[in-house]
């Protein structure tokens, strides 16, 4: 039963996200947080950042942790193929018309809907992990972590792997 449930998780998230890894996370995070309950809201957030620091696709990445967290190596099998299935499924379904439409003035116009969407979803997640770091680790660290990453990212351009293993770092060394 475990392994169905991990499977149902990672598919129906990468089913539903439409957009790649962005658009995913807070569908991973809905399943493996609040209807699952496997992980709080603090150690899904450690493991993104933590699969935001690592190269590869970030849900893949998930996938195989969580997997392995809740069912061992198969657990991690099991949540990896249900992670690539989706894509696998919809590739050989939908190339062909992918292919046809794809300059298609209304297919352009459904993905330009679609982004405001993933924007929201992805706004709606920042504010749960911002609440909780405030929750965890007060408002002047958690606003200074978000300042100095502002600054770091958009004026500095440094990559933001390097910003979150740093913030990894200050919330180990520092915050703890």
């Amino acid at each position: 039963m475990k392994y169905i449930e991990i499977f149902l998780a990672f598919f129906v998230s990468n089913m539903l996200g439409y957009g790649g890894g962005p658009s995913t996370i807070p569908l991973i995070e809905y399943e493996v947080v609040t209807r699952y309950g496997w992980m709080t809201m603090s150690e899904f957030a450690e493991v993104l950042a933590l699969g935001n620091a690592l190269p590869s696709p970030i849900a893949t990445k998930m996938a195989g942790y969580i997997g392995f967290q809740q069912g061992g190596i198969l657990g991690s099998v099991v949540a990896l193929l249900a992670t690539m299935v989706p894509a696998i499924i919809l590739m050989l379904a939908l190339t062909g018309v992918l292919y046809k439409f794809k300059d298609s003035p209304k297919v352009k116009f459904l993905t330009c809907l679609i982004r405001p969407t993933i924007a929201v979803l992805l706004g709606s997640l920042t504010i749960r992990f911002v609440t909780n770091s405030y929750g965890q680790a007060g408002l002047f660290h958690t606003v200074l972590l978000m300042l100095a990453s502002f600054v770091f990212i958009e004026k500095m351009k440094i990559h933001p792997a390097f910003i979150i293993t740093g913030a990894i770092f200050y919330g180990a060394f520092i915050i703890a």
